[in-house]
């Protein structure tokens, strides 16, 4: 067992530096997308790694080391498939800032990080204000389902797999939605067991749908 913040940080930390030494090592062949990409991207993963982890209440403080190892090694092969993904096997013309779909992506990242970052400081705020343990939150997109934070970073991925335009994001959009929509369905579940107070209309994940 290892101190929980610590291990966020280190299973986090490839997203940042590993990132940064794979731009260095082709920066005379960056793109202004390119840069772009790297610019959006950093301004999310600084706070998921740097931010987040002294924000955030720790439910529990100590985690697994073998479950901070795996999700580096998640993170090591994930930055490797999207950088690589990007800076090689993607073609970006001169003018792709200016595609529809570049704007629209951007667009649906931003939106996307706000809702994620968002919900998970009011969730910081309610154990602030009411004490540890789990409370249930009913301000902003908590109003209508269980897991706001989990739906901004599957449109925040969704907007990277468009403005990138590339196989890679979607790889990754993939695996979030496999990943967060499990954990968003359990933890609606876990909340209409543990609570009799819990919304009856509110859903899971996707609001008045799922």
């Amino acid at each position: 067992m290892i101190p929980a913040r610590l291990g966020w940080i280190l299973m986090e930390s490839p997203c940042v530096i590993l990132v940064i030494g794979y731009a260095a090592l082709i920066s005379p062949e960056l793109l202004p997308v390119h840069q772009i990409f790297l610019l959006i991207w950093l301004i999310h993963y600084t706070h998921r790694t740097l931010i987040y982890p002294f924000v955030m209440r720790m439910t529990n403080t100590k985690m697994p080391l073998s479950i901070a190892l795996t999700a580096l090694l998640f993170n090591i092969v994930n930055v490797t498939v999207q950088c690589f993904g990007i800076f090689y096997f993607t073609y970006y013309p001169t003018d792709w800032i200016q595609s529809s779909q570049f704007i629209i992506g951007l667009s649906l990242f931003c939106v996307g990080m706000f809702i994620n970052i968002k919900s998970d400081y009011i969730l910081a705020a309610l154990k602030k204000d009411k004490g540890p343990g789990y409370h249930i939150p009913d301000k902003f997109m908590h109003k209508y389902i269980a897991s706001p934070n989990y739906f901004g970073e599957i449109i925040e991925w969704a907007g990277w797999a468009m403005l990138t335009w590339s196989v890679s994001g979607v790889l990754f959009l993939i695996w979030t939605i496999g990943n967060l929509f499990p954990r968003a369905l359990a933890n609606h579940r876990w909340y209409r067991e543990n609570f009799d107070n819990y919304p009856k209309e509110r859903k899971a994940i996707i609001p008045g749908v799922l």
